[in-house]
């Protein structure tokens, strides 16, 4: 059983490289981390340790039928993790990453990894953020969800994600109030016509300003 889980601030140049090298050790441990991203505080972990992600479930008392999204540091890293974008997922990416975009994609059948009922599908995302990013790009991708307790608010400070999460996450990153709590809009791409899975930060016109058609519920 790790100690309770330490808290840096990466408002202070000093906290924030100690952070993200204990974080980053964490992860390589297949501990929990919770991070700040451009939406709400995150919980993560490393994405091909399936233990970890069962721990990830476990602390926000989720099923795995719920599997998390995978954040990502780079372009080319998500690239590493789908089989293909399909024909808009490229003009997304250059227009909305990093951002509030999450992209559901087919997922690279070479991988071996756990992420829950996938059904063959990954979620992807490169979050604007400057801590988030560093951190991904030094642990690679990371199963990442929501740093709260399943059904309850998100976490839009450290201390928010500190009292739902608790001793279940060895560092905690705290990067101050995340300035937008909106969840990142959810498009499927594994369809013959992209489909929005989540109303969130970016708004449907936008998408069609980007790929023309995106089918919705409503």
């Amino acid at each position: 059983m790790h100690a309770v889980g330490r808290r840096f601030d990466c408002t202070d140049a000093d906290q924030r490289a100690e952070g993200l090298r204990e974080a980053t050790t964490a992860v390589g441990r297949g501990e929990l981390v919770v991070l700040p991203t451009d939406t709400v505080y995150g919980i993560g972990c490393d994405a091909f340790t399936a233990a970890a992600v069962t721990s990830l479930l476990e602390a926000k008392g989720r099923g795995r039928d719920m599997p998390p999204p995978v954040l990502v540091g780079t372009v080319r890293a998500a690239n590493a993790l789908v089989e293909d974008l399909g024909p808009y997922g490229q003009d997304l990416i250059d227009a909305f990453w990093p951002g509030p975009l999450t992209l559901v994609c087919k997922a690279n059948r070479a991988l071996s990894w756990d992420l829950g009922d996938t059904k063959g599908t990954v979620a992807v995302r490169m979050p604007l953020h400057p801590v988030a990013l560093d951190l991904l790009k030094e642990t690679g991708p990371m199963a990442v969800s929501s740093a709260n307790r399943s059904g309850a608010p998100a976490a839009v400070t450290a201390a928010e994600a500190e009292e739902q999460l608790g001793e279940s996450v060895s560092v905690y990153l705290d990067g101050g109030r995340t300035s937008d709590n909106t969840p990142s809009t959810i498009l499927d791409l594994t369809t013959a016509v992209p489909r929005l899975l989540r109303r969130g930060s970016i708004p449907v016109e936008k998408l069609r300003g980007i790929i023309g058609y995106v089918a919705t519920e409503d």
